[in-house]
């Protein structure tokens, strides 16, 4: 997905598109994280995905991973809640 690295490019910042996971969450259907590193906690309530700084936290209800490759993850289900954590 380029859409991350476009709005880095258009805010001149580096760490928008390398440091930290990135996400998009579609309302209803789930979500779209780069930049993960590693899945560390998983449940049908709560997901925990690391990346090279941080990590995030999601919550939701019938949570379920779609796609886990290359630094992309796809979870599915409904969202209630993101938190980024340090």
């Amino acid at each position: 997905m380029r859409l991350f690295s476009e709005i880095s490019k258009t805010l001149k910042t580096e760490e928008l598109s390398t440091a930290r996971v990135q996400y998009t969450v579609i309302d209803g259907k789930g979500g779209y994280f780069q930049n993960v590193k590693r899945l560390l906690e998983f449940s049908e309530t709560k997901i925990v995905l690391t990346g090279r700084k941080g990590a995030v936290s999601v919550e939701g209800e019938g949570l379920s991973l779609g796609k886990y490759f290359a630094g992309d993850a796809a979870v599915l289900g409904k969202i209630y809640k993101i938190e980024r954590l340090e």
